[in-house]
């Protein structure tokens, strides 16, 4: 196409982006982060808290990091500065926080793959003992090992390229995630007891709803929706100037969020059945590998679903270290005007580098700490719950206010297509989400050093 960026990479098409777009935001937000706080801040409540903001707050940052990309067919770091020269800065910003992400998120895929290749080899009851996990993170090379084979293969598939890379294995990936996560949900259900696990997730708990489920169910959305980080502005500048962006937003957030809800489906009645509530309460890395094995290890055909579980884990966690290595090289590319494939590896060794202190601060480097937590948790915190916050805020400061909602409302509609939701965005954009980005930024950093409970 004519009016296409000489030289610039593309999706095939509007599948071919959505599964990409999708397969990002798929990751192991969905699987481990979505159903812990499903749990604890209410069940339905908090889904429907969920629902109402990924269709306002994340329908608008996803729409609008989607079409910025689009529209100036450039990576982040060079984006912002295109629409207006005073948010320079922002691009820069948003580019810093997949260079923080990917080392310890790899670090993270390495446990997956070894969780899958115990369950693979039969060794369920191993990985259910209750010092298995912890004597696991604590040795120096093993998860060196596999923390290097995680990166290795989301390497390879960004080498490939846009189509070639990236889409081939997205239009693979996603249709098997999806396939497996059904067929776990289901098993699940058909465990004597489970319906009570299901209530418990579904049934609204009001008494439960607070400022709290609300700023939860928002910082889930960064996890599930990979905004915030340049990622969906990389993509949107692959993107073809005849996709339909609100049809395909509109894809993007159905897939995310199917998957998270049937993650609940997964999770919540499983360890519900076998742990009690009290298993719920157990977060993040402790539900993935510490109460699960055990819940898997308890229930008929345990270890093939465990092994399902894992790969399917395992799959998605690979769809968005995909994406996060893409949004970094996309910005090395733009920036230095390097070839992909030299880019892929200057990248790959400084991750490896900068992935090493998250992989040994449980073990041998356990007693170094910044702001009191170890490396793998201060990169996740000043990336989640500090960076992005912010790029999100300036980015809405920049479209709300400083060069005008119709700078994305004009991309969105460029081939006659109608703005559905054009009257919430304008509201979210300018006025909405950037209070609630100030709430989430001052309550995640209180929570995060002990001053208020979250």
């Amino acid at each position: 196409m004519s009016n296409e960026k000489k030289g610039r990479s593309n999706f095939s098409g509007s599948i071919g982006f959505v599964l990409a777009a999708a397969g990002s935001a798929v990751g192991l937000g969905n699987l481990w982060r979505f159903p812990y706080l499903a749990a604890q801040y209410g069940g339905g409540i908090f889904l429907l808290v969920y629902l109402i903001l990924t269709l306002t707050f994340g329908f608008s940052l996803l729409m609008t990091e989607i079409a910025i990309g689009r529209k100036t067919k450039l990576s982040s770091v060079r984006a912002y500065k295109t629409l207006d020269k005073r948010f320079g800065f922002l691009g820069y910003l948003a580019a810093i926080v997949p260079v923080i992400i990917l080392p310890y998120y790899c670090v993270i895929g390495g446990w997956v793959i070894k969780y899958a290749a115990v369950f693979l080899c039969g060794n369920a009851n191993a990985a259910a003992a209750d010092n298995y996990f912890g004597g696991y993170i604590s040795h120096t090379t093993e998860p060196l090992v596999f923390f290097l084979i995680f990166i290795g293969i989301t390497m390879i598939v960004v080498m490939g390229g846009v189509q070639k890379g990236i889409e081939r294995v997205s239009k693979f990936l996603m249709p098997v995630l999806i396939v497996i996560t059904i067929v776990v949900s289901v098993y699940v259900l058909t465990i004597p007891g489970s319906l009570e696990g299901v209530k418990y997730y579904l049934l609204p708990d009001f008494s439960k709803f607070s400022i709290k489920t609300i700023c939860a169910a928002m910082g889930q959305l960064f996890y599930s929706m990979s905004i915030a980080m340049g990622i969906m502005v990389s993509y949107g500048s692959y993107v073809k100037k005849d996709v339909n962006l609100g049809s395909s937003v509109n894809q993007i957030e159905i897939f995310d969020t199917l998957v998270a809800f049937l993650a609940g489906f997964m999770i919540i009645p499983a360890v519900y059945v076998f742990s009690g509530e009290q298993g719920l309460k157990t977060g993040g890395a402790g539900l993935m590998f510490i109460t699960l094995p055990k819940v898997f290890d308890s229930m008929p055909m345990g270890r093939i679903i465990g092994a399902l579980f894992f790969i399917l884990v395992l799959l998605a966690a690979l769809t968005s270290s995909i994406s996060v290595l893409e949004a970094i090289i996309s910005n090395v590319m733009d920036k230095f005007h390097i070839s992909r494939i030299k880019a892929c590896i200057i990248i790959v060794v400084i991750s490896v580098l900068l992935g090493i202190p998250s992989s040994l601060g449980y073990g041998v480097w356990s007693g170094i700490k910044i702001l009191g937590l170890s490396f793998l948790d201060f990169f996740d915190y000043i990336s989640n719950s500090v960076l992005m916050p912010i790029v999100a805020l300036c980015t809405c400061i920049l479209i709300g206010w400083c060069v005008g909602t119709k700078s994305v409302e004009d991309e969105v509609t460029r081939n006659g297509e109608k703005f559905v939701r054009r009257a919430i965005y304008r509201v979210m954009i300018r006025y909405v989400s950037p209070v609630c980005l100030i709430v989430i930024l001052v309550f995640y950093t209180l929570a995060t050093f002990g001053i208020i409970s979250f």
